[in-house]
């Protein structure tokens, strides 16, 4: 059996508990990531401070799981575009003896079962690396992908050095017109890339965008949840749980992300255990 640990949100061990991890992300990347239990406790839990970086509840536990070896899993550093394809005793075996195996990472395609979890256990929060490995020294990125909203200094840093592509959002009255203009020409290209722009603002013009609710192309509609998603708008949460019966099931599963992250931003962390169960 090929031991690993996955880390999420304290506030999830009840959930994971009762039933297992849920597989995360969309089409050939919905899964679960984890990374092998190796002697050293700094590179087993190496991705914490990465993750606690994002959105959400910041405390994380390390979830212990066991497989199969012969179970199918994906294996390679954070930028592969193609990770190698094996068994889950081999990507033990390869990640263990790599000289340095910092950024690493192994991808479950699938979700993991309760009887799968072994042990549920507290981890210290400021073990491993930010960014990317050998991050200190190299100046951080600023575009919307890699910044986090709310972090330290992140205003101070963006003032600093503004991104060439992101830059600030256009104004409100701006996107505004890019929607109308879209929407006359039908261009859902353009659309998309309006509600990209309004997914980086905390608020919006909520009851001008629920119309594309009800847009033909589902592409749209998943930008939309995207959009809205963590606005603080009020009618948000209606909107969501009107998408969340949408015939596609891109535009069911971005709001189930949605949902989920808004619920773990409620939920009061619980205790995780001080050993793994047997």
């Amino acid at each position: 059996m090929a031991t690993f640990v996955h880390l999420t949100p304290a506030a999830h061990t009840a959930r994971i508990r009762r039933g297992g991890i849920r597989a995360q992300g969309r089409e050939e990347w919905r899964g679960v990531f984890m990374f092998p239990v190796l002697p050293s406790y700094t590179l087993t839990h190496q991705w914490l401070r990465e993750l606690s970086r994002r959105p959400g509840p910041r405390q994380l536990v390390a979830v212990h799981l066991k497989l199969a070896d012969s179970e199918s899993v994906r294996v390679g550093r954070y930028n592969d575009r193609e990770p190698v394809m094996t068994t889950a005793a081999d990507a033990v075996r390869r990640i263990a003896a790599l000289e340095d195996a910092r950024g690493w990472e192994v991808f479950l395609p699938r979700a993991v079962a309760a009887r799968e979890v072994r042990g549920i256990r507290a981890v210290r929060q400021v073990n491993g690396w930010r960014y990317f490995p050998n991050a200190h020294g190299v100046t951080p990125c600023t575009c919307f992908g890699c910044r986090v909203r709310g972090e330290y200094g992140s205003q101070r840093l963006r003032r600093r050095r503004p991104h060439p592509y992101d830059g600030p959002p256009p104004p409100p009255r701006v996107l505004l017109a890019r929607l109308d203009a879209a929407e006359e020409r039908g261009d859902t290209a353009a659309l998309r890339e309006a509600l990209n722009w309004y997914g980086m603002r905390r608020r919006g013009p909520l009851p001008r965008l629920a119309g594309l609710a009800r847009h033909p192309d589902p592409a749209v509609r998943t930008a939309l949840v995207e959009a809205v998603a963590y606005w603080s708008t009020p009618g948000v949460l209606d909107l969501l749980r009107e998408l969340a019966d949408d015939p596609h099931p891109d535009v069911r599963e971005a709001v189930a992300d949605a949902l989920e992250a808004l619920a773990d931003d409620d939920e009061p962390e619980a205790p995780a255990d001080d050993e793994p169960e047997a």
